[in-house]
C-alpha cells in the first residue's frame, strides 16, 4: 500500500512540476528576432569563434543588432555580402587572411631538451619546461591541429604544424591556442615580409647554441632594408607594412634566411 501511495504521490508531483516549468516557459519565453535566423542562414556554420563570439548563433544575433557585418573569416566576403543585403548595409572589402607560423625550429634544427615523458600537448609541455632548449620555439605537440575546423593545419615529419593555405581562412583559433604565440595572421593576397622567428633571447651565442636557423639580432635587416621600415622589436624584427614594398633585400641579406617574403 505505501509503496502504491509513494508511486502516486511522484506522478502527481512530477505531473504539477510538468505543468510548472511548461507554464513558465510560456510566461518568461522570449520570442526570437525572425531576422536573427535570416542571417544566421547565411553564415558557414563553421562555429569556429573567429568573429569573436562563441558561435555563429552569437554573431547572427550582434549582426542583427546593428553589428559589424564583415567579422565572420570563414564565410569572408561572400558571408559579408550576404549579412550586409539582409542588413541594407554596405559591406566593406574585407581582407582574406591566413595563419603562418613565426619559428623555423624543426626537429633537425632546434636542439631538443631531452626525451620529454609527460603530458603530450603544448600547453602541458610548456609548463614543464617545453621540449627544446629554445624557450620560444614550436613545442610541436600539435595543440593548433586539433583546433582547427577548416583541417588547414597539419602537423609534418619535421615536427613543426604546416598551414595549407587553400583552406585557411584567418581565423585565429590556432593563433589563441598556441602557447608559443608563434602563429600570427597576415593578409593573404598582398605580399608581406615575416619575421620567421619568436626567439627572444638578446644572447646571439646562446641562441646559435639553441636553433641553428635563430635570429641571431645582427640587424642587417633593419639596417639595409632601402624604404627604413624594420625595427628591432623587443629581439624580434618588426616590418612597417605601411612601408613596406616586399623588396625582398632583408630576405637576401639576413644571414640564416629567417626574413622571408611571404
Amino acid at each position: 500500500m505505501i509503496v502504491l501511495i509513494t508511486a502516486a504521490f511522484a506522478a502527481v508531483l512530477a505531473l504539477a512540476l510538468g505543468l510548472a516549468l511548461g507554464l513558465f516557459k510560456e510566461l518568461f519565453r522570449v520570442e526570437e528576432n525572425p531576422l536573427i535566423g535570416q542571417l544566421r542562414e547565411v553564415l558557414p556554420g563553421a562555429n569556429c569563434g573567429g568573429c569573436g563570439f562563441p558561435g555563429c548563433d552569437g554573431y547572427a544575433a550582434f549582426v542583427a543588432s546593428g553589428g559589424d557585418v564583415t567579422r565572420c573569416t570563414a564565410g569572408g566576403k561572400a558571408a559579408a555580402e550576404a549579412l550586409a543585403k539582409i542588413m541594407g548595409v554596405s559591406a566593406a572589402a574585407v581582407t582574406p587572411m591566413v595563419s603562418v607560423r613565426c619559428c623555423l625550429g624543426a626537429n633537425d634544427v632546434a636542439v631538443k631538451r631531452g626525451i620529454y615523458t609527460g603530458l603530450e600537448t603544448c600547453r602541458g609541455a610548456k609548463l614543464a619546461g617545453g621540449t627544446k632548449l629554445c624557450a620560444w620555439g614550436c613545442v610541436g605537440f600539435g595543440d593548433c591541429v586539433k583546433v582547427c575546423k577548416f583541417g588547414a593545419l597539419t602537423m609534418g615529419g619535421d615536427g613543426l604544424p604546416a598551414v595549407n593555405w587553400g583552406k585557411c581562412v584567418g581565423c585565429k583559433v590556432c593563433v589563441a591556442e598556441c602557447p608559443q604565440g608563434i602563429l600570427r595572421v597576415i593578409p593573404k593576397d598582398k605580399k608581406v615580409t615575416l619575421a620567421l622567428c619568436s626567439n627572444r633571447n638578446p644572447l646571439r651565442a646562446a641562441i646559435r647554441k639553441t636553433c641553428r636557423l635563430g635570429c641571431i639580432k645582427c640587424g642587417i635587416c633593419v639596417k639595409q632594408c632601402p624604404e627604413q621600415c624594420i625595427v628591432l622589436s623587443d629581439g624580434i624584427p618588426l616590418v612597417n607594412y605601411d612601408k613596406c614594398t616586399a623588396c625582398g633585400t632583408c630576405e637576401q641579406k639576413c644571414p640564416t634566411k629567417v626574413m622571408r617574403v611571404l
